[in-house]
């Protein structure tokens, strides 16, 4: 006798819309975004095809259009002009990305503004803080950069930002900036940390296009191991302790894992579907060996089904208009 139960009569094409079980949203969304002090135009990025590094004078303009095709949140990385040892321009009230939070609060006031905090894209270094001699050479100095980064968020939150997006992974970084956030009276503004971070291969193109890239050494000692994952869920663990409101995991499409394990932890998860993810998608797709509309959508399902509530992703707007097709 043929088995009874026959797992096809719930694949019905007219039966498997009502059955399933994740969906993707546009409130799902964050778009990335980045603003070039130094640009006089929108600059395209060789390495991220489609994506553009943006003046302060186009900011408005671009997140206008992606809240006209539904997207509701962005995530800010600033380009300075100058960069030096000590991140300077990072905390500057009249910075790069406090312009950048201002104009786009003025002009779509309803759309959700995450910063990220870190110092990278503002050091001649390349690092994400404060850099001295370490056991084995130079490396980044974990207290002595913790008062960068509360510098750098309040200075953030003056400006305007919803969220602080931490992600230079130092130890007690949440701890310090909801501290600063509360004492300066911005108990509003919430923190989004990049909570359980992996040293991975996969922002290559990102350092490009934030002009991230470090002179020196690797982030290894600051960033997860991809083999570690009890010590991954730590990380978040200890941030929501400190005060995250929301915990990140980043890159997406190797880390799924964690994004299952770290729901658990009870607060919101965000997932970063990372520049390196994104080019190979692109490269792929322009090559003709995948369909990039059906890779792109299987992903951020994907994403979902491992329990992500926000999803940062440079397809964001192309997902939007997909999303329209599909109703």
């Amino acid at each position: 006798m043929f088995p009874q139960q026959r797992m096809r009569r719930l694949r019905g094409r007219l039966i498997q819309p009502f059955l399933k079980e994740h969906h993707l949203r546009k409130t799902d969304l964050v778009t990335p975004l980045f603003i070039d002090e130094t640009a006089d135009c929108p600059t395209p990025i060789p390495t991220m095809p489609g994506q553009y590094r943006y003046p302060l004078n186009a900011i408005g303009a671009a997140v206008l259009r992606l809240q006209e095709k539904g997207i509701g949140a962005v995530l800010l990385f600033g380009i300075p002009a100058r960069k030096d040892p000590e991140a300077s321009e990072s905390y500057n009230p009249a910075g790069v990305i406090q312009e950048a939070v201002r104009i786009i609060k003025s002009v779509t006031p309803g759309i959700l503004v995450f910063t990220d905090v870190c110092a990278c894209e503002y050091t001649d270094h390349g690092h994400c803080g404060i850099i001295g001699e370490g056991p084995c050479g130079m490396d980044l100095q974990n207290d002595p950069s913790l008062e960068l980064i509360a510098r750098i968020a309040v200075s953030h939150a003056q400006a305007g930002t919803d969220f602080l997006a931490p992600s230079c992974m130092l130890d007690g970084m949440v701890a310090v900036i909801r501290q600063a956030l509360d004492d300066e009276g911005f108990q509003e503004t919430g923190i989004m940390s990049y909570s359980t971070k992996f040293a991975s291969a996969l922002y290559g193109p990102f350092r490009e296009a934030a002009d991230s890239g470090y002179r020196f050494g690797d982030r290894s000692t600051y960033q997860i191991h991809p083999g570690n994952s009890r010590e991954a869920i730590r990380e978040s663990e200890i941030d929501a302790l400190e005060g995250a409101d929301i915990l990140m995991v980043k890159p997406g499409m190797f880390y799924l894992d964690l994004v299952a394990s770290i729901r658990e932890l009870g607060l919101p998860v965000a997932v970063y579907q990372v520049s390196g993810e994104y080019a190979m998608i692109k490269a792929a797709a322009t090559n003709g060996w995948i369909d990039e509309r059906s890779v792109v959508m299987e992903s951020l399902i994907c994403a979902k089904r491992a329990g992500a509530d926000l999803i940062i992703t440079y397809y964001a707007a192309d997902a939007a208009g997909w999303l329209d097709e599909e109703q």
